[in-house]
């Protein structure tokens, strides 16, 4: 097994958690999310094939549904009452994947956290990783759950608005890494979004959350995320902010800081969706 513990790992392997299901207070989410250029629907697919047990985790509607920016996170109290409904409790010990491999997991495993909820982890591979190594998966509506008691936690601290973001291009006390693919970054690429303007915040370094990856779509060991966030200036002293198109991906890097033993900093959670949608915003561009 490539982790001896399920939960004390950002990561959890398939092996670990296929020899784990069943076992009292473990919850797993399937957390897919596709991008609006995209036709998949992530909730068929979770019902056609899923980990068995697995309950769906819905990105767009766990979320602030009053702002017209995607998959916001939500209030306080809406965030608890979600995730009970899903039959998690304060003891529960969640286990996240997504149906890419590594793509969208990392969000709720961010969205966890930030609400006070640290029992959480992320399916190495995710649901492909499973299929490949052959692990059983169901079909159907999923079975509906025992209502959970979840008492939140938040942690303002791990999350950043555009007022700070703003702040920071004075100030320049935080790293701002951004997870979208350079074509997106540099501006040389139409965002999928209408209204958006292309380009980046000033300042913002280019990190595509795809760096962190395997070809299989597993998470690359820590040495070698060390030496990735170290080429675009992270250390121990920095304090990273990450970001990306909507701030779904952005938590894959967020995720990778925690993994290379780094500060993990902040999550700007509008993200480009946000920022590129102003006009009182300065952006950059790469030519």
């Amino acid at each position: 097994m490539r982790y001896v513990s399920l939960m004390k790992y950002p990561l959890v392997s398939v092996d670990t958690l296929a020899s784990h299901l069943g076992q009292p207070n473990l919850v797993i989410l399937d957390a897919s999310f596709y991008l609006p250029t995209e036709k998949n629907d992530a909730f068929a697919v979770f019902v056609n094939s899923r980990i068995p047990g697995a309950q769906f985790f819905d990105l767009e509607q766990i979320a602030d549904l009053e702002t017209p920016l995607p998959h916001m996170l939500p209030a306080t109290d809406e965030f608890a009452e979600s995730v009970a409904a899903l039959g998690i409790s304060n003891n529960s010990r969640v286990v996240v994947y997504d149906q890419r491999g590594l793509f969208s997991a990392a969000r709720a495993w961010w969205m966890f956290r930030v609400f006070g909820h640290d029992d959480v982890t992320v399916l190495d591979g995710g649901l492909p990783k499973w299929m490949a190594e052959g692990k059983e998966v169901e079909a159907g509506l999923p079975a509906t759950p025992v209502e959970g008691t979840f008492i939140p936690r938040f942690h303002p601290e791990l999350v950043r608005d555009q007022a700070a973001i703003m702040a920071n291009l004075e100030s320049g006390c935080e790293r701002l890494l951004d997870a979208r693919g350079f074509s997106r970054f540099s501006g040389t690429m139409p965002e999928p979004r209408a209204g958006v303007h292309s380009g980046h915040i000033p300042g913002a370094v280019s990190l595509p959350f795809t760096s962190l990856l395997n070809v299989d779509q597993t998470m690359k060991p820590p040495p070698e995320l060390q030496e990735i966030f170290r080429a675009v200036g992270v250390t121990h002293a920095c304090r990273p902010v990450t970001m990306c198109g909507s701030g779904i991906t952005a938590a894959v890097l967020t995720l990778g800081l925690a993994l290379a033993g780094l500060p993990t900093g902040a999550l700007y959670d509008g993200s480009w969706a946000e920022w590129g949608s102003r006009d009182d915003t300065p952006i950059e561009r790469t030519e």
